[in-house]
Formats: structure tokens, C-alpha cells, sequence
């Protein structure tokens, strides 16, 4: 199948939505709905109350949930985030979907959103349809050349099956992972969630998963940060 040129995540009216005086009307709502996160109201509604009372769009809306959590869900997940050194010492266990769109993304030079607890996130949107692009190949290369650097022994991606053409992407990352010299398989399940959030030693920025796991890596910085260095990432809590 050949790749698909698009930017994955592009939408004409983030640079209007995510800068000046709309990027601080974000900031502040953001310390809103956190205050409202600390004192146990969902997100869902907190974001939908505060997201009113600011009139935001639904996409300014949608990276605000994306970008928020209380101050015990982020130090939860600090708690249980696990330094790069320890890459080394078993099997990564990836949310293939979750890393590969982040990466396509940030490649794209879409917008990513810096949540408050330090992980990146995209708004792009699977919605049961994924097709393989341009970046796809750039993404992998880029997962390869960080696993090498890290020195992984292994890893196993963890795609959805009902996804729309997981078994392409599944068959894209095998040919890559030909180049990594390590083993790699990649698993095609019902629900990636599911799995991912009884395990310890995976990679993902899926704030339910977080939650939930043993301990994670946030890989997905660590590779933007180092490889796409024209990356647009929004902060939220850090905006003039």
C-alpha cells in the first residue's frame, strides 16, 4: 500500500486557536479545570464548564482535556515514569497507534500538546481509520535509531485489530524492525487499552493507561525532543 502524503493532525485554524491572546485564555482555563481536577470533578464536565465559560471551540476544548490532570494523577504518573537508563533492562511494550501518530504529527508540523504532566499528545483523532503517510517510514526510523541509542532488548507493539488497516501498519513495522537488530513482534488485539493497563515497562501517552499501569517510559518526548526539532509544541502552563 502505498504511503499516503497528508499532515497528519493539520488543522488551518490551530495557528488562530493556539497562539496570542487564545493560547492565554487556554492557560487560564487550564489552571481552572485543574483546580476544579484537584477537588474530584471528571474531567469531561470540568472542560465542558470551563470550556463554556471561555467560549472555546471544540477543538481548543478537546486539547484541554488532552492537556490537563489533577496534581494526584501527575504525581502518580511521575511516580511511576521510569528513567530512560532503565530501557535496557527488559522488553518495551509499545501502544503502536498512540507513539506512531504523536511522531507523524510532530513530523508533520502539526500541533502537539505539552500536557501538565510532561506527556505529548496529539489532535489527531484515530476514530477506527488509520493510513499509512509519508512520515510512517520517518516515525519508524526514528523509533529504531532511539532503540538502538537506549539499548532495548526487545519490544512489542500493540496495535488495534479493528482499526482500519492495522495489519499494513503491522506489516510496515516488521520490515523496519528488520533493521534493529533485536526482536520485535507486533500484536494485533481488541483493544490495546485494555492490555497496555495491566502491564509495567510500556510506552504510551494515553492519560487512562497511565493511570493504570505499573510503570512507563515517555518515549515519545525523548524522540521529539531529540529528532524533530521544529516540532510545534503548545504548553499551555508556560505562555506568555
Amino acid at each position: 500500500m502505498p504511503s499516503k502524503k497528508t499532515r497528519r493532525g493539520f488543522d488551518p485554524d490551530d495557528h488562530r486557536d493556539f497562539s496570542g491572546e487564545e493560547l492565554r485564555k487556554l492557560s487560564s482555563a487550564q489552571e481552572e479545570v485543574q483546580w476544579l481536577l484537584d477537588r474530584g470533578y471528571r474531567i469531561g464536565p470540568a472542560v465542558e464548564f470551563i470550556g463554556g465559560h471561555y467560549q472555546l471551540s471544540s477543538r481548543q476544548r478537546t486539547a484541554l482535556q488532552r492537556a490537563s490532570s489533577s496534581k494526584l494523577q501527575h504525581e502518580r504518573r511521575l511516580s511511576s515514569m521510569l528513567p530512560f537508563q532503565a530501557a535496557r533492562d527488559g522488553c518495551l511494550y509499545i501502544d503502536g497507534f498512540n507513539l506512531l501518530i504523536t511522531l507523524e504529527v510532530a513530523l508533520s508540523g502539526s500541533l502537539v500538546i505539552l500536557g501538565s504532566d510532561g506527556v505529548l499528545r496529539d489532535l489527531a483523532g484515530l476514530r477506527g481509520t488509520y493510513f499509512i503517510i509519508d512520515q510512517t517510514d520517518k516515525a519508524l526510523e526514528l523509533i529504531g535509531e532511539t532503540f538502538r541509542a537506549l539499548q532495548v532488548p526487545e519490544a512489542v507493539f500493540y496495535l488495534d485489530a479493528p482499526v482500519s488497516n492495522s495489519g499494513r501498519l503491522k506489516n510496515r513495522i516488521l520490515a523496519h524492525a528488520d533493521l534493529w537488530n533485536m526482536p520485535v513482534a507486533v500484536e494485533l488485539v481488541p483493544n490495546s487499552d485494555i492490555v497496555l493497563s495491566k502491564m509495567s515497562r510500556i510506552v504510551t501517552g494515553d492519560s487512562a493507561v497511565l493511570d493504570q499501569c505499573s510503570s512507563w517510559f515517555n518515549l515519545s518526548k525523548k524522540i521529539v525532543a531529540d529528532h524533530i526539532k521544529d516540532a510545534w509544541i503548545v504548553n499551555f502552563s508556560h505562555c506568555e
